[in-house]
């Protein structure tokens, strides 16, 4: 059975796990299915996951990307953890308004203030 290549960058910052894409367009079903899944693993194994996921290389995002994002979401607040995105493109941030899901997500500017703001 092939390897996947993981299509995150993941480091570890303290009690909070910083993700990072490695494609500047996360468009493909199959991308993104590994990309919740890697993140998935990622909440399963923290008993209190602290999760950014900051989108500065990323240009495009499909609604199945946004999908995955709430699953992950949820995911996160079963576990009692929190979620925090950061560095989202203004045309992406356009979406995340048009689908209210500003509302849903704590949204920041940079990953500095995203990283200060959890508890």
């Amino acid at each position: 059975m092939a390897e996947t290549q993981s299509r995150l960058i993941v480091r570890e910052e303290g009690e909070i796990a910083r993700v990072q894409f490695q494609d500047r367009n996360i468009l493909d079903e199959g991308s993104i299915q590994e990309i919740g899944r890697e993140i998935s693993q990622m909440i399963d194994r923290s008993g209190n996951p602290k999760i950014l996921i900051d989108f500065a290389n990323v240009e495009h995002l499909s609604s199945a990307a946004l999908g995955t994002l709430i699953t992950v979401n949820n995911k996160v607040k079963e576990k009692g953890g929190q979620l925090r995105l950061a560095n989202i493109d203004a045309q992406i941030y356009e979406v995340f308004v048009i689908t209210k899901l500003n509302k849903l997500f704590k949204i920041y500017d940079n990953a500095e203030e995203a990283s200060t703001s959890f508890t």
